[in-house]
């Protein structure tokens, strides 16, 4: 890696540092329904979305009674995607007059975006009118960001609520105002500014048609354009991903410039970020919150060493012809395959780790492409259950469930029983947990088992050998992780894979919300006890050692074997056959 390199992993970390604390302070403002600089512009609003709904913020809710309206809301959601993906042919705003979605492809993507995963099966240009883009898909990238949010402030509350009057039962918000608040004061603030700064960088932004543009070689090619930026804007703050075209961030038209190269890289993360500040200042202790973002960066700065150096070192494969992959004033070095030269395998590897580790999904370069190694970090980003940062709030909801793990063992080890802020962990929470963490293998690693032993789901993969088993485990692990990046050489619009990945985001996204739901519920009922001098301290360099080994150990015993039959076998094959190749 190049001292520039270098300099631009910093530039990046320290942008999202300077970010983290402001962004948290208002948005835990804004969640706890305090005033902040917009109330006066958005609370007349806010009220008239309540009244014209029915809804009373103040009526708290039991944890079922939110985990319903939340399952509720979603589904209406994703059943009127679908009805729009369907009935786009006869939908206005459709200027290339585009065909309706086929029914598997737009359950698929009506689930895709619902569950925040927006795994993409289709090209976006050539297959969705403007109308779905914007009506169906943007629409979807909020709200499921908002529910990601609400989740997250839920579980929460859980830990912050001290005893509560007797038959008040146990409350954890409401999940109407929750998601209205969200919406309406952090995510479409953020998202209008975002777009504006990338219309300014030239994002386009309109309702044209596509243009026809003479190549350097005479040829004619048609360009598409449209209501790009506000898409790309909410995709990347909401930890969403989907693109407006096929091509994705690596698009000229979705990331012209070097500064929207690093800004769509910074949206990425921030609110991801910024509520794990929040965190620590809704339950009273900012280095509870401190103590967690720091387990995220450093998992997060692992990553980004790792692929970093990987794609740097280039293939030995070209080495040994005696290709010269050093980087220069005048070349990038490394392994330049399937990347963009303006961004170079620095900037690839850091979009690939960062939007891996945000759930997010969208690329700037082709995963396939990576080195063994570098396209085996992207790989454990997502198995490691969507923590490091993670979607908005679902990130921070996810590495909880492995704090409470890990307070259990240290309990254990200490023969103590666990506590987190005051609250005893028992039983309940433990089984709810696990089942939040076991439901994440059970669709990676079934869908995965499933494709390779059926003829007819194997022949949707082109790469023979560890590649191919890579790019199943990598769909599979995308679409349960909710993350929606693949491996491309991967064939999934068919009846099959759209069903099956259907399924998984199903399963990665609600059947660990419900039981993290209950959780928040279970917590909010009870007496919280002040510590005292056996209590373990969850803010230090011990605890954070102890949660990311717990992280580390999880993953490493439910995937390892996977990993060793795929990307590690990929990377050890292509070194012995350097090695064997050179010698006489």
């Amino acid at each position: 890696m190049t001292a520039e390199g270098i300099l631009q992993i910093l530039a990046y970390l320290s942008l999202l540092l300077l970010l983290t604390p402001p962004l948290g302070a208002y948005m835990a403002r804004v969640m706890a329904g305090e005033r902040t600089l917009l109330t006066p512009l958005l609370a007349p609003l806010e009220r008239g979305l309540y009244r014209l709904a029915g809804i009373d913020p103040a009526r708290e809710q039991h944890w079922t009674a939110y985990a319903l309206a939340l399952l509720a809301f979603n589904l209406m959601g994703l059943l009127l995607l679908y009805a729009i993906l369907r009935l786009q042919a006869w939908l206005p705003l459709n200027p290339a007059g585009l065909a309706p979605v086929a029914p598997d492809l737009a359950f698929n993507t009506a689930v895709s975006f619902t569950t925040n995963t927006n795994w993409q099966a289709y090209g976006g240009e050539t297959t969705l009118s403007f109308l779905s883009q914007m009506l169906g898909l943007t629409v979807q990238n909020f709200v499921s960001a908002a529910t990601g949010i609400a989740v997250a402030v839920a579980l929460i509350r859980g830990f912050a609520r001290r005893p509560q009057p007797a038959g008040a039962g146990r409350t954890i918000g409401n999940f109407w105002a929750d998601l209205v608040r969200g919406t309406l004061y952090i995510l479409l603030p953020f998202a209008l500014l975002a777009a504006i700064v990338l219309v300014w960088q030239g994002v386009p932004q309109n309702f044209d048609g596509a243009v026809t543009a003479t190549t350097l070689e005479g040829g004619q090619q048609l360009i598409a354009q449209g209501p790009v930026a506000s898409q790309i804007a909410i995709k990347q703050l909401g930890s969403n991903g989907g693109g407006f075209f096929n091509a994705n961030a690596a698009h000229p038209y979705e990331n012209p410039t070097a500064l929207s190269n690093l800004l769509q890289s910074l949206y990425l993360l921030m609110l991801a970020s910024g509520l794990v500040h929040s965190f620590g200042r809704m339950v009273g202790d900012v280095r509870q919150g401190r103590a967690i973002w720091m387990a995220m960066v450093l998992l997060l700065v692992a990553g980004l060493g790792i692929a970093c150096w990987a794609e740097a070192q280039g293939n030995p494969a070209i080495a040994a012809l005696g290709v010269d992959m050093s980087g220069s004033d005048l070349a990038a070095g490394g392994n330049m395959e399937g990347k963009e030269v303006r961004f170079g395998p620095t900037l690839s590897a850091l979009w690939a780790v960062a939007t891996t580790a945000a759930s997010n999904g969208s690329v700037n370069a082709m995963h396939d492409s990576l080195t063994p190694l570098g396209g085996l970090v992207p790989l454990v980003n997502m198995m490691l259950g969507e923590v490091i940062f993670g979607g908005v709030g679902a990130g921070l909801y996810g590495m909880l469930v492995f704090v409470i793990l890990a307070v259990f063992i240290a309990g254990l080890m200490v023969g103590r029983t666990p506590e987190y802020l005051g609250k005893k962990i028992e039983a309940r929470e433990i089984k709810l947990a696990l089942i939040a963490v076991l439901v994440f293998p059970l669709g990676a690693l079934g869908g995965a088992a499933l494709t390779t032993v059926l003829p007819s789901a194997l022949a949707s993969v082109q790469d023979p050998g560890p590649h191919g088993l890579s790019e199943i485990l990598y769909a599979y692990t995308s679409a349960t992780a909710n993350n929606g990046s693949a491996f491309a050489g991967f064939g999934a619009n068919t009846l099959f894979h759209n069903s099956l990945t259907g399924l998984a985001m199903l399963l990665g996204r609600f059947a660990i919300i419900v039981p993290t739901l209950a959780i928040a519920g279970s917590l909010a009922g009870k007496k919280a006890a002040p510590a005292g001098p056996g209590t373990f301290p969850t803010h230090g360099a011990l605890f954070i050692v102890l949660l990311i080994g717990t992280i580390l150990i999880v993953g490493g015993l439910t995937f390892f074997p996977a990993l060793a039959l795929g990307p590690i076998a990929e990377h050890l094959s292509l070194q012995a056959g350097t090695l064997f190749g050179a010698m006489p």
